[in-house]
């Protein structure tokens, strides 16, 4: 495919030039290299087979582009050992990639010795012989739509020339363009100059008598890969311009109320306090360097040391038994092994920039790009990835930030902030904080919602201009930062932040008390947990066992699957904390192409909620889970155990995992136990009934079930406030399911946000739920909020809802269970001010979930 040339078999570890000229092409990954003659001709080496794919590890290149070498020079350094056992081979090729300018080959075979023996000889065209076919061209132009490259390495030897060879067959001049870059199509070595990565957008131009034909076929070719091995066709860009553009920001929520400034909401609950602006200063570095090696070796310790503090605060939120937390300084390890970014630094300090100039260069630029993108959640990372950035950066220059000391009742504005900062935060000194870029699923919201500081993202910038000491009231709950408040608003707030305290406090004092209704119908709270740690806690909230274990935990943030035995000790240990009386529900391994597992490769997909995940990756890969049915099985002797498949949408999806739990439970000799399936797809409301022959329980997943019936991602920042699970499209699937599965006496419960949501549970009742699994500080509160229903009125309320027009018509329904706590509290102020009713922007519910 590249032409023609001769193999070599490496017994020494450098490739040195086979002749004089220049160094036309060095591969990124450094394991390819073109030298091109004085005659023009150009050899490309290519140090064994496929090693593309071990993305520079390995070589050392000893030149740089465009540089002049002698016959014989040392070109790239190899550690042969290490390719030779990750390689398919260390067969090099030496190959005349212009060899139509060849009319005869004289080969060596045999042993050779590398800069000396003579090996290849060849005799070149005549520089007149000009083909018959290079007339005049007629000046019809052609230009293809962009086409993203879906190769895994990028446009690298064997798909260059796969398209090279291609372009030849035409008479048109054809040209790859690459952002403001161009190159011949039809010359292996122009493209592969242009260093094509993957994902990149090209688009091809034509001018000739074929040139329409030339660009049908090539654009095809390179949108599937040019045969490259483990491609799937990307989709067709939105726009046909050559240059990425960068992603539009999402609409701002604007207010024009000037003492009222909007966001969207990050982390819930309402905070009082004075306003800290916190602004980073700019760390300045110096861009000549001290020599490559020195730089090199300089940037090799700061890396190392950054990893081994991410370690180190890994390992401490994994003793506090904190994996959600764990999982995001994990992620920034990742990021500082990344190879593409440690390969525009490693360019950088070969051209004599110094390492610091290098990475904040290289970061900066890196962290642009991904903020660009169009999916929100990948733009987001661009600040762990900032963050990741500062910390070697500090590091290599020996500047860190003084330890910000917080004021009291602090409430921060920020540009942004960091993963790192949020985690490091005095929970005793900040109330809150809000930031201007950022939006719900960002790492810093994830963070401030496992702290419970309230918190608001995306959020106007007007804020950076409040100064110091204002006083404000932050409800991230609505995604509010409200300016000036009165001492009656003030006091309002406070007061009712301290009657919802006295009222958990209360509800905590009768969680043990059954959920029976005024007119004696029993419900079962149960809860939703992650793990050891919160299933130990069940007990004393009055939990009455799990209704979900999210088993992710023992999956995440390893290089490896857990094996039978390690997950068989997790469930016993936490069947065991539960109780024996109680029942524990686990379901089953719920990943997919939006949260991949590290050894559990996926494909990247276009909409990685509408692919392979939940149950799905279970059956494509069932060794993953035969193994973690079998350890549910073993540990199903300790407990009241069911099991619970995520993603279902086919009945032969059921039928095919109780096929696989029937066989290891036989294997094992071990009675069969319940089998459940998560409602999270309109499909299984809508066959509720004939689920319910296959199944024994159902629980409705509302937070899928929702974004899935509205077509939201309920993560997006100008989507989210629609996303309800209150919906009447979303209650009629609940409804429909609750009728197929009882008609056929399965029970059924709720799982999602709206399980601990008091303004949903009366409908809920109504709809005739058997079971909420909520999260572990809801419990006490809807236990005793269930205490306070009656069943005809919530059946009343529950068609009330269902003829309701939207999510807000079926909230106004559902009188406010904290309307006496806000009822005292206006005592606590004049009621009015200046003869005009006091605005409460927010208040804290007595089970934190809700905002009034």
């Amino acid at each position: 495919m590249v032409g023609d040339g001769l193999s070599v078999d490496p017994v020494s570890t450098t490739l040195v030039a086979p002749c004089a000229g220049s160094v036309a092409t060095l591969h990124p990954a450094g394991h390819a290299v073109t030298v091109k003659s004085e005659e023009g001709i150009e050899v490309l080496m290519h140090i064994g087979l496929d090693t593309v794919a071990l993305r520079g590890q390995g070589f050392t290149p000893r030149v740089k582009q465009g540089e002049a070498v002698a016959a014989g020079a040392p070109l790239i350094d190899f550690d042969i050992d290490f390719i030779a056992t990750h390689a398919k081979s260390l067969l090099t090729q030496v190959v005349i990639s212009n060899s139509d300018r060849v009319s005869a080959w004289k080969r060596a075979s045999g042993m050779v010795e590398a800069g000396k023996s003579e090996f290849l000889v060849l005799e070149l065209v005549a520089e007149d012989a000009t083909p018959a076919d290079a007339t005049a061209l007629p000046a019809k132009r052609a230009t293809s739509d962009a086409i993203l490259i879906p190769n895994p390495t990028g446009l690298h030897a064997r798909p260059s020339a796969v398209l090279a060879n291609l372009a030849k067959k035409y008479k048109s001049d054809i040209r790859l363009q690459l952002g403001d870059r161009t190159a011949n199509a039809k010359s292996l070595t122009a493209i592969m100059g242009l260093e094509v990565g993957h994902g990149a957008k090209v688009v091809v131009t034509a001018a000739g008598p074929d040139a329409g034909e030339a660009i049908a076929q090539l654009s095809k070719v390179l949108a599937e890969g040019c045969g490259d091995e483990g491609c799937v066709p990307a989709p067709a860009p939105a726009t046909t311009t050559v240059k990425a553009e960068a992603a539009p920001p999402p609409d701002r929520r604007k207010s024009n109320d000037p003492n009222e400034i909007l966001g969207v909401s990050a982390s819930p609950g309402v905070a009082v306090g004075q306003v800290f602006q916190i602004r980073h200063e700019e760390i300045r570095v110096s861009e000549a360097g001290e020599g490559p090696d020195r730089e090199r070796r300089h940037l090799d310790a700061a890396v190392a040391q950054a990893g081994a503090q991410l370690e180190a605060l890994r390992a401490q939120l994994h003793a506090k038994s904190d994996p959600a937390k764990a999982a995001i300084f994990a992620a920034h390890q990742e990021l500082l092994e990344d190879p593409d970014l440690l390969d525009i630094v490693e360019s950088a300090i070969a051209k004599g920039k110094s390492a610091a100039y290098a990475w904040k260069s290289a970061i900066h630029a890196h962290a642009e790009r991904l903020a660009s993108l169009r999916n929100e959640l990948l733009a987001q990372r661009a600040n762990d990835l900032r963050d990741v950035g500062k910390r070697v950066l500090q590091l290599l220059t020996g500047v860190t930030d003084a330890a910000p000391q917080y004021p009291a009742n602090a409430v921060l504005i920020a540009e942004d902030l960091a993963p790192s900062d949020t985690a490091s935060m005095d929970r005793s000194r900040v109330m809150g904080f809000c930031t201007i870029r950022g939006g719900a699923t960002s790492h810093v919201a994830i963070l401030a919602r496992s702290l419970a500081i309230p918190a608001l993202a995306g959020t106007e910038p007007s804020a950076l201009e409040v100064p110091d000491g204002t006083l404000v009231i932050l409800d991230g709950s609505k995604g509010i930062l409200r300016l000036h408040p009165s001492e009656a608003e003030v006091a309002r707030i406070r007061r009712t932040q301290e009657l919802s305290e006295k009222r958990r406090l209360e509800n905590l004092e009768q969680a043990n008390t059954p959920a029976v209704t005024r007119d004696g119908t029993r419900l079962e709270v149960v809860a939703n947990i992650g793990g050891l740690k919160e299933a130990m806690q069940i007990a004393g909230l009055g939990g009455e066992g799990v209704g979900l274990l999210r088993s992710e935990f023992l999956f995440m943030e390893r290089s490896t699957a857990p094996g039978e035995d390690e997950q068989f000790e997790a469930y016993r240990a936490i069947a065991q904390a539960v109780g024996p009386e109680h029942p524990l529900i686990i379901r089953t391994l719920d990943v997919g192409g939006d949260k991949p597992l590290a050894y559990l490769p996926i494909p990247r997909e276009d909409n990685p909620f509408l692919g392979e995940r939940g149950v799905r990756i279970g059956l494509d890969r069932p060794e993953i889970l035969r193994t973690q049915l079998r350890a549910i099985l073993r540990a199903s002797a300790y407990g009241k155990l069911r099991v619970m498949f995520p993603m279902i949408s086919l009945l032969t999806e059921v039928r095919d995992v109780k096929a696989m739990l029937r066989e290891e439970s036989a294997r094992l000799s071990v009675e069969p136990i319940p089998t459940g399936i998560m409602v999270e797809v309109p499909s299984v409301a809508l066959l509720a009934a004939q689920f319910a022959r296959e199944v024994d329980f159902f629980s409705i997943g509302t937070n899928d079930l929702t974004q899935y019936t509205l077509a939201m991602d309920r993560g997006h920042p100008k989507l989210a406030p629609r996303v309800d699970g209150l919906s009447p499209a979303v209650l009629h699937f609940i409804n429909l399911t609750i009728q197929g599965a009882h008609a056929s006496r399965k029970w059924v419960g709720v799982c999602g946000g709206i399980a601990s949501d008091p303004r949903a549970v009366p409908i809920l009742v109504g709809l005739g739920v058997d079971e909420l699994s909520v999260s572990l500080p809801s419990i006490p509160a809807i236990k005793a909020q269930i205490r306070t229903l009656d069943i005809a009125a919530c059946r009343e309320l529950a068609q009330r809802a269902l003829a309701a027009e939207s999510a807000e018509e079926v909230r106004s329904l559902v009188p406010d269970p904290d309307a006496d706590i806000l009822a005292e509290a206006a005592k606590a102020g004049a009621g009015t001010e200046n003869g005009k009713p006091v605005v409460i922007a927010s208040v804290s519910p007595s089970n934190s979930t809700a905002s009034v």
